[in-house]
């Protein structure tokens, strides 16, 4: 039970530093010569922009940091309610909420990358100052990680559900 346990807690730090650094690092769309993400975007290494009101279809954008965010603090939020449920619950009760809260910030990461998903193609052609070289680029590993973030946190949100506290 004892490795189970560590198992878990690895398993749900694991997913809130995808969330992290998901959310943060740079490098949602990437090419030769720029790197962009929900926050900015970067040409030469040198010459950042950040994305703001100016920033057409700026609510989509917004929506996507929003979600990215909510879902990092939810993730959280549940690492600290599941420590207080496993000394507080009785013996035989599952971690049920837990799961919900998880399960919320799977819910959120995937729908801003799938805003980002659907969403990239016309952000970049309708913010030509912003992304003059960039529409010839590729998905980054930030991108990727938010992907494998939704995985982790779906699988641990299950993981919660099952489990039972035992002695």
């Amino acid at each position: 039970m004892l490795v189970l346990l560590a198992f878990i807690i690895i398993f749900h730090i694991t997913s809130a530093a995808l969330l992290f650094v998901a959310t943060i690092d740079n490098a949602w769309w990437v090419g030769e010569e720029f790197f962009a993400d929900v926050w900015r975007v970067c040409v030469n290494n040198t010459n950042c922009t950040e994305i703001d009101a100016t920033y057409q279809d700026y609510p989509t954008m917004q929506a996507v940091q929003a979600t990215m965010i909510l879902s990092t603090i939810l993730c959280c939020i549940a690492f600290l309610i599941f420590v207080l449920q496993l000394f507080r619950l009785k013996q035989g009760e599952r971690f049920v909420l837990t799961s919900i809260i998880q399960l919320m910030s799977c819910l959120c990461v995937m729908i801003a990358a799938s805003i980002y998903t659907d969403r990239r193609e016309d952000l970049h052609k309708s913010n030509s100052d912003f992304y003059q070289q960039v529409q010839e680029g590729s998905y980054g590993y930030s991108f990727i990680l938010a992907w494998v973030a939704f995985a982790f946190t779906f699988i641990s949100g299950l993981m919660y559900l099952i489990l039972r506290k035992r002695k």
